[in-house]
C-alpha cells in the first residue's frame, strides 16, 4: 500500500482502463434490498458481478474471484458463515477483500460480526459511512439501523486510527469523503447531494472498490480512485434530467457506464483530492 498517488486525470483513467483490461470477477456477498443495483454498477465499471453468497459455494467461487466485497446488511446465520468463509479462503489466495460493515455499533450482533471478520480477515480496504467508521474506531458514533447520524468533526482522525489498527485502507463516505491510509487521508471533493437520496449508494460505493482493488495493484490508489470516479459519476448524474430519487438512480449507473478512460484522461482532478499527513 501507498500512499502518494498520482493525482491527474490520466491516471484515473488507467485505473479505469485496468478494470476493463483485467474484467475480473467481483463477488459480491451483500444484502438483498441493494443486491440488483451492486451488479449494475460493478458491470457498469467493465468488471464481472456474481452473487454467490451461500455458504458452501462462497469459498468456492472466491477461488475465481479478482476482487471480493464483503458487506454485512444481512446477519443470517448461514450469510455471516458465508462471509467468514469467501474471506478467509480469498486470504488464501491473496484476493483482495473489501469490507463494508453495514450498520457497525447499531445491535450486539453486528458488533460481533464485525469484530469476528476483522479478526479473521485481512482487508484490502474499509468502506463505511462516518457513523459506522467512527464506532469501529473506537470514536463515539450514532447509528440508527444502517443510517449514520449526528455530527462526526473528527471523522479524518477517526479513519486515520482505523487504517493504523487495521493496516489497511479505510474510506469513510459522507457529505465529503476521507480515503486514510496509515500515515496519509485524503479529502475527496467530489458528489451530489442527491446521491443521499438514493438507497444503496454506499452499498454501491464497496463494490466500486471492490472492482477498484481488484484491478489496480496498489490498494491505496484503488480505493482514493475509485471513491473519486464514484463521486465524479454523482456529478455527471446530476447534470441529466431527473425527476427525483428513482431517474438519478437510473442516470447514475449511466454515468457509471459513461465515465469511460477516454473521458477521464480529461479531467482536472488535482483540485479534488487534498492531502494531509
Amino acid at each position: 500500500m501507498t500512499d502518494g498517488v498520482e493525482m491527474t486525470g490520466a491516471a484515473l483513467a488507467r485505473s479505469l482502463e485496468a478494470i476493463r483490461e483485467r474484467e475480473p470477477l467481483i463477488q459480491q456477498l451483500t444484502n438483498e434490498v441493494t443486491k440488483n443495483d451492486l451488479a449494475n454498477v460493478t458491470l457498469s465499471w467493465g468488471a464481472l458481478p456474481v452473487m454467490a453468497d451461500a455458504p458452501g459455494e462462497a469459498p468456492e467461487m472466491a477461488e475465481l474471484a479478482g476482487g471480493i466485497l464483503l458487506n454485512t446488511g444481512r446477519m443470517t446465520d448461514s450469510n455471516v458463515e458465508a462471509l467468514h468463509a469467501a474471506g478467509k479462503r480469498a486470504n488464501e489466495l491473496d484476493v483482495p477483500v473489501v469490507l463494508d460493515p453495514v450498520g457497525a455499533g447499531a445491535t450486539p450482533t453486528r458488533e460481533e460480526v464485525h469484530r469476528s471478520l476483522l479478526e479473521n480477515v485481512d482487508f484490502a480496504a474499509i468502506k463505511g459511512n462516518y457513523g459506522e467508521i467512527s464506532h469501529l474506531a473506537g470514536a463515539n458514533a450514532q447509528v440508527k439501523g444502517v443510517e449514520s447520524v449526528g455530527e462526526y468533526e473528527g471523522i479524518v482522525d477517526s479513519a486515520r486510527a482505523l487504517a493504523r489498527e487495521t493496516d489497511t485502507v479505510v474510506v469513510a463516505s459522507g457529505v465529503e469523503d476521507v480515503v486514510a491510509g496509515p500515515e496519509t487521508v485524503y479529502r475527496v471533493h467530489a458528489g451530489h447531494e442527491m446521491m443521499s437520496a438514493v438507497v444503496g449508494t454506499g452499498c454501491m460505493l464497496g463494490g466500486t472498490l471492490a472492482a477498484f482493488t481488484g484491478s489496480v495493484d496498489d490498494d491505496f490508489t484503488a480505493a482514493l480512485h475509485g471513491t473519486l470516479a464514484y463521486g465524479i459519476a454523482g456529478e455527471r448524474a446530476a447534470e441529466l434530467a431527473y425527476d427525483g430519487p428513482a431517474s438519478y438512480r437510473i442516470n447514475f449507473l449511466d454515468s457509471v457506464a459513461g465515465l469511460t478512460p477516454e473521458v477521464a484522461a480529461d479531467l482536472e482532478v488535482g483540485d479534488r483530492l487534498e492531502g494531509s499527513t
